[in-house]
């Protein structure tokens, strides 16, 4: 079989095997942390706490990302989500903010500086979400006797000490993977976190389809099939691009002889869905506001108010998801105004002597770039809607398991399927590479003809 002889070959080359070993290392190590409880804390009354996260609120989406650690209380609570929050916040404030636009065009140097920024900004974000986890841990179910030392301030001191420590660890884990492993470290441990719910949310579904007689054997093949499906449409999200044909001018070069070099045609790849999962991140952290606002003030005791905290709760509801997808649509336009800048693309490709056929280079360019950016964002940002929802769909007209239905769409499976593209991606140039170093030494070692 092709998998076998594919293993077989990445096994074959030392230096990728070794990164491989050592990536899968340091992620257990993370899944390890994630199952070890804060000191002080009785782990055998947690069950409340895991009950509160099982509902198909946003506590559960959020439980999810980490892998089961916010609601086991563990010192990697906070999971990695504060350095993908600073993340945001460094990319975003780099829009208004010289300084940050002046260390994003210095390079390698730049990058080091925001990286570093990145990093304090995450611990500033962690010394405010860890006292504010603790103190609504008793309202999400946990009993007041599970605190063995209280909830004085030796166990506050302690707990977010030991919660930022854990945040910095993971994240220090994430950036040893992408330096010394294989794949983007930070996007392995999310997805580690959201696969590690996957078993469970199978024989869940296993249990109530084929042991209570809800269907059977044929509703569990539709719905594999189903998500086979879905994750094919994501994977051609994710890989489709749009090629504009760039055309080089002949030039002459010079060393021991003049010779005339042909220009060249190369392509512009323009991603269907340049923003990734960002406007889903976006408009998942924007959707808790409708239900708190419809629970608080003067909104509480109006038929507008309950009907907003009612509609909104429910992340498989009717409304939420249109709500929901309208924002994926809006934010999609916003990120990818942000991270494709046409302009900027115009403008190097008129200095390396490079040109849209039939297009002046300049401000004509510019223009057709941000036209076809406009043309094709606009159908990659409905079928990222539409994925998005789709969970909503499924478990509407499908009736299966809340957990089960979140890896048919959404966050949860775009990041799947987008970080093991890249990590395959990596793979094979390590191996297309060792071809090639095997092809020149075949052609060094051959004799010359006499």
């Amino acid at each position: 079989m092709k998998i076998i002889e594919y293993i077989k070959n990445i096994w074959k080359i030392t230096e990728l095997k070794d990164r491989i070993i050592l990536t899968m290392g340091l992620l257990v190590v993370y899944r390890f942390g994630a199952q070890v409880v804060l000191p002080g804390i009785d782990a055998s009354k947690l069950g409340g706490l895991a009950g509160t996260f099982d509902d198909q609120g946003l506590l559960g989406l959020l439980n999810a990302f980490t892998g089961g650690a916010f609601a086991n209380a563990s010192v990697f609570a906070l999971g990695i989500m504060p350095y993908i929050s600073a993340s945001i916040v460094v990319q975003l404030m780099g829009i208004a903010i010289p300084y940050l636009q002046k260390l994003q065009k210095e390079g390698a140097s730049g990058q080091k500086r925001i990286t570093q920024i990145t990093r304090w900004l995450t611990i500033g974000i962690c010394l405010i979400q860890a006292p504010g986890y603790l103190a609504a841990l008793p309202t999400l179910g946990i009993p007041r006797e599970a605190f063995l030392l209280g909830q004085g301030g030796v166990f506050y001191f302690s707990s977010i000490v030991i919660l930022v420590t854990g945040c910095v660890f993971a994240m220090w884990l994430g950036e040893k993977i992408t330096d010394r492993g294989i794949g983007n470290g930070i996007s392995l441990l999310i997805m580690v976190g959201i696969i590690a719910t996957l078993p469970q949310a199978f024989v869940q579904e296993w249990v109530s389809r084929v042991t209570e007689s809800n269907g059977g054997l044929i509703m569990i093949s539709v719905e594999i099939v189903v998500w086979i499906a879905i994750i094919l449409a994501s994977v051609m999200l994710v890989m489709a691009v749009r090629k504009i044909a760039v055309q080089y001018a002949r030039r002459n070069a010079s060393g021991s002889f003049e010779k005339n070099v042909a220009g060249s045609r190369q392509y512009i790849p323009l991603r269907l869905n340049a923003s990734g999962v960002m406007p889903i991140i976006f408009a998942q952290a924007l959707m808790f506001v409708p239900s708190m606002i419809g629970g608080v003030g003067f909104m509480k005791d109006t038929s507008v108010g309950q009907f907003m905290v009612t509609q909104f709760s429910d992340i498989f509801g009717l409304w939420y998801n249109i709500v929901f997808g309208l924002l994926i649509i809006v934010f999609t336009f916003f990120y990818t105004a942000i991270t494709v800048p046409t302009n900027k693309i115009a403008d190097d490709l008129k200095r390396s002597g490079g040109f849209i056929p039939g297009v002046r280079p300049g401000t004509d360019t510019t223009n057709l770039l941000d036209r076809i950016m406009s043309q094709i964002t606009l159908p990659g940002s409905i079928f990222l809607a539409l994925i998005s929802v789709f969970p909503a769909i499924v478990l509407k007209f499908m009736d299966i398991q809340a957990g089960w239905a979140l890896f048919f769409g959404g966050t949860s499976l775009l990041i799947m399927v987008g970080v093991a593209i890249d990590t395959m991606q990596q793979v094979n140039s390590y191996l297309l590479n060792k071809h090639y170093d095997g092809l020149m030494k075949a052609g060094r070692d051959r004799k010359p003809a006499i």
